[in-house]
């Protein structure tokens, strides 16, 4: 446990061992919320660092304090109007208790203390939910309840910019709200071998694991966390964590057994692992081949070892050095290009981010994700293909990037796309994180024609 520190959270005195430790759980929260908006820094990276520092913690103390610090950035927009300051006052304890009761922690003891806390001021009457809350709109009407004299409303959970910048029908606002206002589960695929085979190997060890009714090699892990070094499996290359909303991309792109492709900014290299897993399944000789590029040389090495852990051959790097192409023109007969953007689809696994950004993240992008397209273009074959990917969920990063590479290269068109999830068809998709319990994706696919 964290001593406590020289903070505005010594008044607060403890009169039982609970309230000791939920005011040690305090000072470390606090002090982690406010690294996270003084540093500017994902949290994941922030909490990381500090239980690499901070080893005497047990599971359950990582447990309180991660799940307590991601609720208050997921319900934030509504606890920014209770807590006000930068202190560990009455507010603060407040903005724990509640909450702890919208997300239904079973640490009772602490949110108890915390509750105690909140209500030493005449200010605060925090009380706990006699009933169960599951829709945000409960949850809203819970904390109005608790607040009177604050306005609070679901749309309060997203920052007001997103609404501007997101092209969404008002009857399903409330539906993306609420998926944006959950936690999200592991989602992974099978490699190697069928989901139906990983499951059973996953459920021995004690894993929550069930198989996807969209891909037939989708693994849905529960919300529990999981030590995958622990996990015999995923040593061996027959479980690779992939969110199902990624998983569409490489479903779209669907490469053939003897395809050539080329993953313009692989990153880590999750996408080009799997349009190598798709090819093998169709053929386990393993013809094709995939080429991964990025700009940085670390995620590419992290693509090899995670391609020599699945035992899979036929994968290749090549960085880009510079604007010129890191690979052969017109060679390719399939090049994905997953840009860089704004990351709004993935608000759901990082509630941190929509309150550290502003909405330039946004609009600053369209012309770098225009200039990666229009140089990635150039390595197509004819009747070659041309899939374009995003994590956000803004058409200035989605659509009006696929319309104007089009308006400028005549001589690629748009293929038409079943939604995997609605089976609606479209040009152009957004898969919505509701749309089945994903993070949120856009794609479109293109072909040369001339």
């Amino acid at each position: 446990m964290v001593e406590s520190s020289t903070s505005s959270a010594n008044v607060f005195q403890a009169q039982s061992s609970a309230q000791k430790r939920a005011l040690s759980y305090s000072n470390t929260i606090h002090q982690l919320f406010n690294s996270v908006f003084e540093q500017e820094m994902p949290a994941d990276r922030i909490v990381g660092e500090y239980f690499r520092a901070n080893k005497k913690h047990g599971s359950k103390d990582r447990r309180v304090i991660r799940e307590s610090l991601f609720a208050l950035f997921r319900w934030w927009g509504w606890l920014k109007k209770v807590h006000t300051s930068t202190e560990q006052d009455e507010s603060w304890f407040a903005a724990l208790a509640m909450v702890a009761e919208l997300e239904q922690h079973n640490w009772d003891q602490f949110s108890e203390a915390w509750r105690e806390f909140a209500n030493q001021s005449n200010q605060y009457s925090i009380v706990s939910s006699t009933k169960t809350m599951p829709t945000v709109v409960d949850k809203c009407q819970y904390v109005q309840q608790s607040f009177t004299d604050i306005e609070f409303n679901p749309r309060d959970l997203l920052p007001i910019w997103f609404w501007d910048i997101t092209d969404i029908n008002a009857i399903d606002e409330l539906a993306l709200i609420e998926a944006m206002s959950s936690r999200p589960p592991i989602w992974g695929r099978a490699q190697k071998c069928t989901a139906q085979q990983l499951c059973a190997q996953l459920q021995s060890e004690s894993i929550d694991a069930s198989t996807s009714e969209f891909f037939s090699d989708t693994v849905n892990l529960g919300h529990k966390s999981i030590n995958l070094n622990g996990i015999k499996a995923y040593l061996n290359g027959q479980l690779e964590i992939q969110d199902l909303g990624s998983q569409v991309i490489g479903q779209i792109c669907a490469p053939l057994s003897d395809d050539n492709w080329w993953d313009t900014c692989s990153g880590a290299g999750g996408k080009s692992l799997q349009l190598r897993s798709l090819m093998l399944t169709q053929d386990d000789k393993g013809l094709g081949s995939i080429t991964a590029s990025d700009i940085r040389r670390k995620p590419l090495a992290e693509l090899a070892k995670r391609a020599k852990r699945a035992g899979f051959k036929g994968i290749s790097t090549s960085p880009w050095k510079d604007e010129s192409l890191p690979v052969a023109a017109e060679s390719f007969d399939g090049v994905l290009v997953d840009a860089p953007c704004s990351c709004t689809g993935t608000w759901r696994r990082n509630p941190d981010m929509r309150w550290l950004d502003d909405v330039s993240v946004v609009n600053d992008k369209q012309a770098l994700q225009l200039d990666i397209l229009s140089r990635s273009a150039k390595a197509v074959k004819l009747d070659g293909q041309l899939v374009y990917a995003t994590c956000s969920l803004s058409p200035v990063e989605n659509e009006q990037v696929v319309k104007q590479f089009l308006c400028l290269h005549p001589h690629f068109t748009l293929q038409q796309l079943s939604h995997p999830f609605t089976g609606r068809a479209a040009t152009m998709l957004t898969v919505w994180p509701q749309d089945a319990d994903t993070d949120g994706m856009f794609v479109a696919k293109m072909r040369r024609v001339s």
